[in-house]
């Protein structure tokens, strides 16, 4: 085994004991993550597994052609628009997030049109706009929205210009 490996099987160890033993002796910090920990997981179970369907039948269904033209090079400001609407559709945040963006540099996305998707996937999900909106009032989900899409927009634009002159690529997943 590698050194990381040690250090990964270690930890989770030391996290399932640490669980086991709170709920052993009545450790009430424990106990509590030990529930968050479920409860998480669970949550995540219910929505991954779908959202790694759809991503499956995206990579099968979309072509590469599509993708270029609607979200690279080329694309310009369009590329932008069509990433902020896709990332407010997507579910499960940035652990579906991730893959869809890779997915998408795969057939062709610009790599500053992906960093907005993963930027926007973080701030602007309609489900998460909406009870935001119903705590905090319009006019705050508004402005926040108003100001935090296109500072989103232009830093995706400078680390992107920034990472492509310096030739970065995303290597290949296992």
């Amino acid at each position: 085994m590698r050194r990381t490996d040690i250090l990964k099987t270690a930890s989770i160890s030391a996290y399932v004991i640490f669980i086991l033993f709170s709920f052993a002796v009545g450790f009430a910090p424990g106990r509590e993550i030990g529930r968050i920990f479920k409860t998480f997981s669970v949550d995540m179970f219910r929505v991954l597994p779908c959202a790694f369907i759809l991503i499956g039948l995206f990579e099968v269904w979309v072509k590469k052609e599509t993708v270029e033209k609607h979200f690279g090079e080329r694309s310009g400001l369009r590329g932008y628009l069509w990433a902020v609407l896709l990332a407010g559709t997507t579910v499960g945040g940035l652990y579906v997030a991730f893959p869809v963006a890779y997915s998408l540099y795969n057939k062709g996305a610009k790599l500053s049109v992906i960093f907005t998707y993963v930027g926007a996937s973080a701030i602007c999900r309609v489900p998460m706009t909406i009870f935001e909106a119903s705590f905090l009032g319009m006019k705050f989900s508004l402005i926040r929205l108003f100001v935090s899409i296109p500072l989103v927009i232009l830093s995706s634009i400078w680390l992107g210009n920034y990472l492509e002159k310096r030739g970065y690529r995303i290597l290949p997943g296992k």
